[in-house]
């Protein structure tokens, strides 16, 4: 059940990348994995070594976008002491740590063309220098590098050597977005709310009702996998009832009718309580117009309307956005049921 063992899937796309994959780990060649956010380009980093003849070297990981550029090359290739100030003693560089592996460099593209120039010497040559040293290091690393940019796009706007992409692309595994492997949503909600019922220590898996199923499939999951694990998971916590199947999901937790708003939303939304006519925020009351003693249906529907949008906005303290997200509407659909009803006095009134 560890997490960085994990490649679930049925889809045809899915499993026909991972074949690739599989084929290419035990030549000893480097391999780009691309895919967007989330697809597990990590997980096939991680496979390309374990089925390989490296298996029992070092796996050394390295994000090139967590760094900032003056340090990409020193923390690659590492330095001597005294080569830059902070150098207070000479560093091994993950080349290096990675001797007799394989070096995993996440982010590819983000790389400085001074470190593409350096990156292109130890996958030609083997070698690496550190900054400050005079003379060059033998290593043995195996590269396996992933990107979600496309990097021959990339090579046309001169913002990564050709050269270099010739020598990382001896194979190219493309993962695909979980929006094109359909079939594996249902498979991996389960697997994922499995996991979270076990580490909740629930006796038993309920699952997912039909209607959290159908909004599984129906979402389009820009954060691929990785969004779906964290959405199930999230999910089966809050449900907290082992004994009835998951029937509530939250794709965004950030949702919220109190949410803070930006600096231009606040001076849309800021509404003084004089602003609105009285009988918006007016409570119901026995003198209150009674739908059960009038035979108009349309009348009845529409002051029934008014009285829940009075309350709404007295709930909310005449915030109008957050009277929406609590009635369930957009901002602009309160805005033209508030207009309907004559309840904007600082609206000028329809003709």
């Amino acid at each position: 059940m560890e997490r960085t063992t994990q490649l679930v899937g049925q889809s045809s796309s899915f499993l026909d990348a991972i074949e690739r994959a599989s084929r290419a780990a035990p030549l000893d060649r480097p391999v780009l994995v691309i895919g967007e956010r989330g697809t597990g380009k990590e997980l096939v980093a991680e496979r390309l070594h374990r089925l390989s003849s490296r298996w029992d070297g070092p796996l050394v990981t390295m994000n090139c976008a967590a760094l900032p550029e003056t340090l990409i090359e020193a923390e690659l290739f590492g330095h001597e002491a005294g080569s830059f100030t902070g150098a207070s003693k000479a560093r091994a560089g993950r080349f290096e740590e990675a001797d007799g592996g394989t070096l995993f460099l996440d982010e590819l593209a983000t790389l400085s063309q001074a470190a593409q120039d350096r990156l292109l010497r130890a996958v030609e040559y083997g070698e690496v220098t550190r900054i400050g040293a005079s003379k060059p290091l033998q290593v043995d690393v195996r590269i396996v590098a992933a990107t979600n940019e496309h990097l021959p796009k990339l090579v046309e706007e001169n913002r990564f050597r050709a050269d270099l992409l010739d020598r990382l692309s001896f194979e190219v595994v493309t993962l695909p977005p979980l929006r094109h492997r359909t079939s594996d949503i249902p498979i991996l909600a389960d697997h994922f709310g499995r996991r979270m019922a076990l580490e909740l220590e629930w006796d038993r898996w309920p699952g997912f009702s039909n209607a959290v199923s159908s909004k599984l499939l129906g979402y389009e999951w820009p954060g691929n996998v990785r969004e779906l694990r964290n959405v199930v998971e999230r999910a089966v916590y809050r449900w907290g009832d082992s004994e009835r199947p998951v029937d509530d999901v939250q794709f965004d937790p950030f949702e919220s009718p109190w949410r803070p708003l930006a600096a231009n939303e606040n001076r849309q939304a800021e509404i003084h309580p004089a602003a609105i006519d009285a009988k918006a925020i007016a409570p119901a009351s026995s003198s209150a117009f009674d739908p059960s003693g009038c035979a108009d249906f349309r009348l009845a529907i529409a002051e029934y309307e008014k009285a829940i949008l009075a309350a709404a906005l007295e709930k909310c303290r005449w915030n109008q956005r957050a009277a929406a997200a609590a009635l369930q509407l957009s901002y602009d659909q309160l805005r033209h049921a508030l207009k309907r009803h004559d309840m904007m006095a600082s609206e000028p009134k329809s003709a």
